[in-house]
């Protein structure tokens, strides 16, 4: 326990401070990387591993770190996330080769788990009334901190080289630990039993076998033996992690929790929405870049493009404070509905009008209001459908599942777009190009919309219950 006594209001002004800057590594580095692969020495499939590294990394640490949270404190497991990620930052930003590098990004991603274990905290800490919005501020502060990485990256590295863009994270890191030591109470809530090894080894190589693939299929080719191989391995590996939890007296993912009303869709959803989310992101400041000269492009620069980008950051944090409000007349599964179709409606708009930039503006703002008031109210419809003692793991899988249709997204788009260069588009992308690829992304955030409102939770009932199945299943609420 701290010190000091516990407020509300620090705990959450803490936890939001230390994941916010973890979340910005994510996509802090998108647009410097042909930067970091000259000063390196290597090459664009290098490079590449800077992002991949943490993906995967961050992926297998989420849940297991989760649910170890949950068996011997949020609190001890954050500030051990916190300190080996601060680690990672200091290694990627003092390192003279790209080895040294990828340490320090699979040492940073070792934080994915900070998101479960600050849902866990806060649900705990704060009054049962506010958990919806203090829950939904974090989750759009998470939001904001991705937005930022790839918005303000570049002209950070104009002014502070690439190197010094893993000082920003780690100084907020910092100032988060200090703050979270001081401010927030260890958990009161422990879950029984034990971590189950040979269910968090299989659920690891199922990651990294589907990530793998999907983040370097590009440069190994969709239809390789080996992107083919990985991709049946990891099949084969999720069948045997799925049989071997459910034979388990001691689950690392109680499936019967994961079959929950309100639980599986969201976790489908959450997978719909981090493909349309990141797909958009990944490819938007690019789309704003394109030159004149081919016809489409309105030719901003990369710190134009990261000003037009404020409106949707700014937006994406406003959401998170209206979800306690919106809560009064809507519940958490109606405010993801509500944020996709406005999502889906900002990225028709970004897709069919991008004439002139003011129209960019007004719909990627749209956008990050949409996004932010999905990801703040979806994990509020996770946290409120499980019990408190496997909060951790429940909204770890879900944010794993976000990550995963994170890559699938930007995955998807890159195919899209990257596949309508010719010859006679000059080497470049084409207008089709980009419209069908964010087309098939409104598509994508419309179908979790759909998936959401048509799967009814069952009826509310208390916070604390126990794991067996029937109890869990009287354990959902809207």
């Amino acid at each position: 326990m701290t010190s000091t006594p516990v407020s509300p209001n620090r705990t959450l002004v803490a936890l939001s401070i230390a994941v916010g800057a973890f979340s910005s590594l994510q996509s802090l580095l998108v647009p410097v990387l042909p930067v970091m692969q000259t000063d390196l020495g290597t090459d664009t499939a290098g490079i590449t591993w800077a992002l991949t590294t943490w993906l995967i990394t961050a992926a297998v640490a989420t849940p297991i770190v989760g649910r170890i949270g949950d068996l011997v404190g949020k609190r001890r497991t954050l500030i051990a996330s916190i300190a080996i990620v601060a680690l990672g930052c200091v290694v990627s930003a003092v390192a003279p080769n790209l080895a040294i590098l990828l340490l320090g990004r699979v040492l940073q991603g070792f934080g994915g788990a900070m998101f479960p274990l600050a849902f866990g905290l806060v649900r705990e800490a704060v009054p049962a009334a506010r958990v919806a919005g203090a829950i939904g501020i974090i989750a759009a502060v998470t939001a904001v901190g991705s937005g930022v990485g790839t918005a303000l990256s570049g002209p950070l590295a104009a002014l502070i080289g690439w190197r010094g863009l893993f000082l920003v994270p780690f100084a907020g890191i910092v100032i988060g630990a200090v703050l979270v030591l001081r401010a927030v109470p260890e958990s009161s809530v422990r879950a029984p039993g034990r971590l189950n090894i040979p269910a968090a080894l299989l659920l690891s190589g199922a990651l990294v076998t589907f990530l793998l693939p999907i983040s370097l299929g590009s440069a190994w080719g969709w239809g390789s033996p080996l992107t083919l191989g990985m991709f049946g391995l990891a099949v084969v590996l999720t069948a045997v992690w799925i049989v071997v939890e459910l034979r388990s007296s001691q689950p690392l993912v109680d499936m019967r929790m994961m079959r929950l009303p309100g639980v599986w869709n969201a976790n489908i959803a959450a997978i719909l929405v981090g493909g349309a989310m990141f797909g958009v992101w990944a490819y938007f400041a690019r789309f704003l870049q394109e030159p004149t000269s081919i016809g489409y492009g309105l030719g901003l620069d990369v710190t134009q493009a990261g000003l037009v980008m404020v409106p949707m950051l700014v937006l994406l944090a406003v959401a998170g404070f209206v979800v306690a409000p919106l809560s009064r007349i809507l519940s958490s599964r109606n405010q993801v509905i509500a944020g996709s179709v406005v999502a889906v409606g900002s990225t028709v708009s970004i897709a069919l009008l991008h004439a002139d930039v003011w129209q960019l503006m007004i719909a990627s703002a749209l956008f990050g209001f949409g996004v932010g008031l999905v990801l703040a109210a979806i994990t509020g419809v996770v946290v409120q459908n499980v019990p408190l003692a496997q909060t951790g793991v429940a909204t770890g899988m879900n944010t794993n599942l976000r990550t995963i249709g994170s890559a699938l997204g930007t995955a998807l788009m890159t195919a899209i777009v990257t596949g309508s260069v010719t010859t006679a588009s000059g080497g470049r992308p084409t207008e089709a190009g980009y419209v069908t690829g964010f087309l098939v992304l409104a598509a994508i955030g419309l179908v979790a919309a759909v998936i959401v409102a048509i799967v009814r939770p069952a009826p509310p009932a208390t916070r604390d219950v126990p794991a067996d199945t029937a109890e869990l299943e009287s354990a959902a609420v809207d």
